[in-house]
């Protein structure tokens, strides 16, 4: 049985778990032990199963996971199987990357549209995406059930677009901008992506590692 409450740091962890168990399940093993999963992950078995076990019992002792239920249980957890539809806001060198990179599908999500204001850009299509006028985006959701939008506009119409979006019941924000997002309604999700974090976290450990060697 699921707990009431989930802490921020097992759900982050989850994804890792979903990917290195697909990885197992495309290269055909069938089972693992919480000690080889914790061991390939640089975790331990018991944080795999305290982490589990907040969603309920998996496995079995003696025998480990099934990887191929694990892995389904976990996508259920995390909504994979839910067809969740996305759009994009901005199609410049990120958004486009996004849109051609990524494979929103994997992590069970349907990208619908994206949206720019360049003549350039609006009227075509991005892999297959269809790139309309912001102007048309209140439209569009009113006639398009959508769960998140991925923005990557440009910083001086971020908050502007954000509050379109809430206003025309987005559920999820995933923020590219580099912005931090006031947003009042409590039942909007923003994840914020700051790529200089990763970084900066990467050029401390560095730093550390060589002032400890000195």
């Amino acid at each position: 049985m699921k707990k009431d409450h989930i802490s921020n740091a097992v759900i982050r962890r989850l994804p890792r778990y979903f990917r290195y168990l697909n990885d197992l399940h495309e290269a055909g093993v069938i089972r693992i032990s919480s000690s080889a999963l914790g061991k390939s992950l640089g975790s331990t078995a018991s944080q795999i199963r305290q982490d589990l076990s907040c969603f309920g019992e998996f496995g079995q002792q003696g025998y480990g996971y099934n990887v191929e239920t694990l892995r389904s249980e976990i996508a259920d957890i995390l909504g994979i199987n839910k067809e969740h539809t996305a759009i994009v806001l901005g199609v410049g060198n990120l958004g486009r990357a996004l849109i051609e990179n990524f494979h929103f599908e994997r992590s069970g999500f349907t990208l619908t549209a994206a949206f720019d204001t360049s003549p350039a850009i609006v009227g075509t299509s991005v892999r297959n995406v269809p790139v309309y006028h912001a102007d048309s985006l209140e439209q569009f959701l009113a006639e398009h059930h959508t769960d998140v939008a991925v923005l990557t506009v440009p910083q001086r119409v971020t908050q502007q677009t954000a509050h379109r979006l809430v206003s025309a019941g987005v559920q999820g924000i995933w923020n590219f901008t580099n912005i931090e997002l006031s947003i009042s309604n409590p039942a909007v999700i923003v994840e914020d992506v700051h790529f200089a974090d990763s970084l900066l976290a990467l050029s401390y450990m560095i730093s550390d590692r060589d002032a400890a060697a000195n």
